[in-house]
């Protein structure tokens, strides 16, 4: 699933195509909105929130979509669309103004409300890392009252809103902390590092067209632990680990360092992990107790 970042700069380039544009093509696939047409009316702008993406259209409505696991937003020069885009099984939305069309693939949520409703959406979410909103204080306060392993926690979205797995193993793994430490148990300056670190990774991150925690944007050596289970850590030599971290039906896979962050995980159950990628790599995460 995309980074906030990742969003955060998806955000930024359909602000950029459309922003102050009239929409003279609409066309959504999504079951309840079927009908919806948004030609004639003019992009205020579009915005981030957290992992979501909010499309404000003159008129107070605004077109709400989550990119999930697989989705994406294109954006096509109009005068040269390919008609392939539009006979396209993946196609969930599209947007077209005079110069620029935007291309909504595999999206995993669409809704289309009025604005002074999104709260309705994304209401929910904690402090956005990258947003006007963001509230260091509140972040760790929902951290540390949360009773959630940290990694779990940092996932939570009600906490704070836009990080992935990518950037919670790679801020963990900085600072030396075991994935599957209580939240609670620990004092409120090591919260505060963390939130600290994680921002300035994703803050960074939204900046290059690479994510990298290493600073390195060579394909291979961005991460520290992240993708990189069955490899040497860059650390200590150790091999890394991937496991579960998080609730039955809502967890999510850990790269993480035993030898650098305080052993194995609850969930890993020790035995060998080749390099993702590899024949013997491709045994199922969700398979490990």
């Amino acid at each position: 699933m995309p980074e906030g970042d990742t969003v955060w700069r998806t955000a930024r380039r359909l602000h950029e195509a459309l922003a102050g544009r009239g929409i003279v093509e609409s066309d959504l696939r999504w079951p309840s909105l079927a009908t919806a047409d948004l030609s004639g009316r003019r992009t205020l702008e579009v915005v981030s929130r957290g992992k979501h993406l909010l499309h404000r259209f003159e008129g107070g409505l605004t077109l709400h979509s989550h990119l999930r696991m697989e989705g994406q937003w294109r954006i096509e020069a109009t005068p040269r669309l390919q008609p392939r885009w539009r006979r396209s099984p993946d196609l969930r939305a599209l947007l077209a103004a005079s110069e620029w069309t935007a291309l909504g693939l595999r999206l995993g949520m669409l809704d289309l409300v009025e604005t002074r409703q999104e709260s309705d959406l994304v209401g929910h979410l904690g402090p956005d890392l990258l947003g006007p909103d963001w509230d260091a204080e509140r972040a760790v306060d929902n951290l540390a009252t949360s009773g959630m392993p940290l990694g779990e926690a940092l996932l939570d979205q009600r906490n704070l809103a836009g990080l992935g797995t990518l950037w919670t193993a790679e801020t963990l793994f900085v600072l030396g902390i075991h994935p599957w430490t209580t939240a609670s148990q620990l004092d409120r300056a090591t919260l505060e590092q963390v939130v600290a670190r994680a921002r300035h990774l994703i803050d960074r991150g939204r900046r290059d067209a690479v994510q990298s925690s290493t600073g390195s944007l060579a394909r291979g050596e961005s991460t520290y632990v992240h993708g990189r289970s069955g490899r040497p850590c860059r650390r200590c030599g150790a091999t890394v680990r991937v496991a579960l971290v998080g609730e039955p039906t809502r967890e999510r896979t850990m790269f993480y360092c035993p030898s650098c962050q305080g052993g194995l995980g609850p969930t890993d159950d020790g035995r060998p992990q080749r390099p993702l990628g590899s024949e013997s790599g491709r045994r199922r995460v969700t398979g490990q107790r």
